[in-house]
């Protein structure tokens, strides 16, 4: 009976260790299912650096990003952290660091902020000289 249940016991380990192995690493979920960065990034060379916060569900991924750009969404761009469609206000960002917000789906947007502030201009007409702060927040 003892080494049945030690054979049992034993068993049952083994199938745990397995199970758990297959899972794997957590997954991102949500939003961030579709992120192309999960952990803070640097990106890029040149001679003006700038630091982007990107928000959603309270997680927070920065990206420092090394350009010789002279308008942020220039930069962004290069780095294929944003993409979106032009408007007649300019350009309207859906994906940013391959997460989506579409206000005809969801109501959710992109909110653009500088040194905490709601940015008055898109990011395609905001110019950097380097040293700027922004942050991008999946909003609703």
């Amino acid at each position: 009976m003892k080494n049945t249940n030690k054979l049992l016991t034993l068993a049952l380990v083994f199938v745990m260790l397995f199970t758990f192995a297959a899972c794997g690493a957590p997954k991102a979920d949500g939003i961030w299912e579709n992120a192309i960065y999960l952990e803070d990034t640097t990106l890029g060379e040149g001679a003006k650096t700038v630091t982007v916060k990107v928000t959603a569900n309270e997680k927070t991924v920065t990206f420092t990003i090394k350009t010789d750009k002279d308008i942020l969404g220039d930069a962004l761009v290069e780095h294929k952290l944003i993409e979106g469609e032009e408007s007649q206000y300019g350009l309207m960002v859906l994906k940013v660091n391959g997460m989506t917000a579409d206000y005809d789906i969801d109501q959710t947007y992109w909110a653009f902020y500088q040194n905490g502030e709601y940015m008055m201009s898109g990011v395609d007409s905001t110019a950097i000289v380097g040293g700027e702060e922004f942050e991008i927040v999946h909003s609703k």
